[in-house]
């Protein structure tokens, strides 16, 4: 079986070799792309993390593709739809870091509510005014999560902790966690309405796609801060710039962005005056200026312990599939 494993470390590498010794195993620190696809296309299997692309475009250059194994939970850069059609197997890692992103998600938080950036930068001019340093308390603050899958439910508990009070929203109401953890479930018009604070921990589809937008955010407490360490698509960009600029939003922490990856041919696209994906490029630009904004590189998934139990599930979901009991499956 030949498997080409992507966006790979050297670290990584060394620990797969071991688990593999009957495989012909491939690996590059490059993602998937319609431009280097080709270079693979002959492979039974293929591991993916995040910044590789498996739409129907990629996926049909492949002669005998069978199985996908991607190295997260999300998989919206994967066409599963077509993958399905052609029956070939998608499995993720459904469990690996709930605490990893939930912990990122309140260093966000604190770094906004006590202004943590602006007093280590006045800190190493060696200004010690605290002029405009002024935070607030998050104890009685209400924080609204959005999604209480793993993250969400990894979040409240911390948020707990903290003597907030906690709302929620999510199609599927996990009664037995807002009991003991001691949160509410709301309309997500409520929430927008009641939150001092919203946190984003829902999948990225058709249904959530820009789910903060324009009107939503209308919808928002005056002066709510926004928490994205999800998917970049769940917020309209050019939306959350005006909310910002028009004080309905006083300040966002987000780990993803619409458009992360930045390419020849999107760099290009700043000189068509029309195209929808300059706008969002040019509105991260803006949001990478505003000092109420903190953006981390996708990031928060990015602790030792949480990649080591990427790569344990994944060659797992991999050694499943080789013995026709795929497990993990999309």
């Amino acid at each position: 079986m030949k498997i080409v494993f992507f966006e790979i470390k050297d670290w990584e590498k060394e620990h797969i070799t071991k688990k593999f010794k009957d495989c012909r195993l491939i690996f590059t620190n490059q993602p998937l792309t319609p431009d280097n696809v080709s270079d693979f296309s002959d492979c039974d299997a293929v591991s993916v993390f995040i910044y590789s692309v498996l739409n129907q475009e990629v996926l049909k250059k492949f002669s005998r593709l069978k199985y996908i194994a991607s190295r997260s939970t999300g998989f919206d850069h994967i066409d599963v739809a077509f993958c399905k059609k052609k029956n070939i197997l998608v499995s993720n890692v459904p469990v690996y870091g709930a605490n990893t992103v939930a912990e990122h998600t309140f260093a966000l938080i604190l770094s906004l509510s006590r202004k943590i950036p602006q007093s280590v930068a006045e800190t190493k001019r060696e200004d010690f005014s605290r002029e405009d340093l002024t935070g607030f308390d998050l104890k009685g603050k209400t924080l609204g999560v959005v999604g209480t899958g793993n993250i969400g439910l990894h979040t409240i508990r911390i948020a707990r902790g903290f003597q907030m009070n906690v709302l929620a929203f999510d199609l599927f109401h996990n009664k037995q966690a807002a009991a003991e953890l001691g949160f509410h479930y709301v309309d997500f018009d409520v929430l927008l309405k009641e939150s001092d604070i919203i946190s984003l921990h829902a999948p990225l589809n058709n249904h959530t796609f820009h789910m903060v937008n324009s009107s939503s955010i209308k919808k928002m407490k005056k002066g709510v801060f926004l928490i994205n360490t999800a998917r970049g698509g769940l917020v309209d960009n050019e939306a959350l710039v005006k909310g910002l600029k028009e004080g309905y939003i006083g300040g966002a922490g987000l780990d993803v962005l619409e458009e992360e990856n930045f390419t020849d041919e999107e760099i290009n696209l700043l000189f068509d005056a029309s195209s929808e994906r300059q706008k969002k490029i040019l509105a991260n630009h803006i949001l990478l200026t505003m000092p109420n904004v903190l953006i981390t590189p996708h990031n928060a998934f990015n602790s030792q312990e949480a990649l080591e139990r990427i790569l344990d599930t994944t060659i797992e979901n991999l050694n499943f599939f080789k013995m026709n009991k795929p497990v993990n499956l999309i």
